[in-house]
């Protein structure tokens, strides 16, 4: 089943249970995807890959959002745009812990042959690719400058 139509199938259940928080985020997800598909250049197929990378960036808004409403002290509205992050979270795979991630970036670190914080771009570029998908970007350069300290 595609992703298309595992919200299609989500927004018709939200709907049923008049959640409509939920039923806004699965909105957005569509309206997202949908707007791949119709993009130039686009079969109007989304591959796995590209259905991915919006829902990862569906989540870095919702969150950063969050973030800069709880600056403002609008923790109303923070805590409808980290409900929205918990809707768009179910559809993606569970991201990688620091634990798991620690001797995976060693070891890209060694194959590298980085050796101080200089290399960092090398090692990164490296991890990225290797780790897409699998652990949120923003931990792996946490992890990374710390170990090249």
């Amino acid at each position: 089943m595609s992703l298309t139509d595992k919200v299609n199938n989500e927004i018709k259940e939200a709907m049923k249970a008049k959640d409509t928080g939920k039923l806004q985020a699965l909105r957005a997800i569509k309206s997202a995807l949908l707007l791949a598909s119709t993009e130039k250049g686009a079969s109007g197929e989304v591959s796995e890959q590209v259905e991915f990378q919006i829902l990862q960036k569906q989540l870095k808004q919702r969150k950063e959002s969050a973030e800069i409403y709880k600056q403002q002290g609008r923790e109303d509205l923070a805590e409808q745009e980290l409900s929205e992050a918990a809707v768009i979270e179910n559809f993606l795979p569970k991201m990688m812990s620091e634990h798991e991630l620690r001797p995976i970036l060693s070891d890209i670190i060694a194959q590298v042959g980085a050796s101080s914080p200089a290399d960092m771009g090398k090692v990164m570029g490296s991890a990225t690719k290797q780790l897409a998908g699998k652990a949120d970007n923003k931990m792996i350069s946490t992890l990374v400058r710390e170990l090249l300290s």
